[in-house]
């Protein structure tokens, strides 16, 4: 199989599992949240606390488009603001315990869709999965830095 082919196949591949999975996902999260205010939740949770500089370096995007999102989430009670205590410059977001409590509904819904599928895999296929796709996003990752050095 030539190069082409293969990555012919990934990008069908790519767009339909891609276009699939958030069309599901949209419609169980219907108005409470939309997939890229899950995305923010998620790695807000993860991380215990963010500034809206480290999400848009995360997710790629502009601060602008960061801020938007932080915006509704704000307003809907999900996320807190609060300021360094030795930079008053630098204000981190955390999630409020409503914002908590919608993560974890929201999460459960995204488990019921994509587990759904996984369970169609053995235990090695879904590694060989994960791990293939990490080393991809980590390979992505590593080019993105690499550009911001130079």
């Amino acid at each position: 199989m030539d190069l082409q082919e293969v990555i012919n196949r990934y990008e069908m591949a790519s767009f339909t599992v891609t276009k699939r999975i958030q069309s599901l996902i949209k419609e169980q999260l219907q108005d409470i949240l939309t997939i890229e205010q899950h995305c923010i939740l998620r790695t807000i949770k993860l991380l215990g606390r963010a500034t809206t500089t480290e999400l848009a370096e995360m997710f790629l995007v502009n601060k602008s488009a960061i801020t938007a999102i932080i915006a509704r989430l704000t307003e809907k009670g999900y996320i807190k603001r609060f300021r360094d205590r030795k930079d008053r410059r630098i204000v981190y977001l955390m999630l409020t315990e409503e914002g908590n409590n919608v993560f974890e509904w929201a999460n459960k819904k995204v488990f019921e869709i994509v587990s759904t599928y996984l369970k169609q895999f053995d235990q090695k296929e879904i590694e060989a999965f994960i791990h293939t796709f990490e080393t991809f996003a980590q390979l992505l990752h590593e080019e993105k830095e690499e550009k911001l050095e130079e």
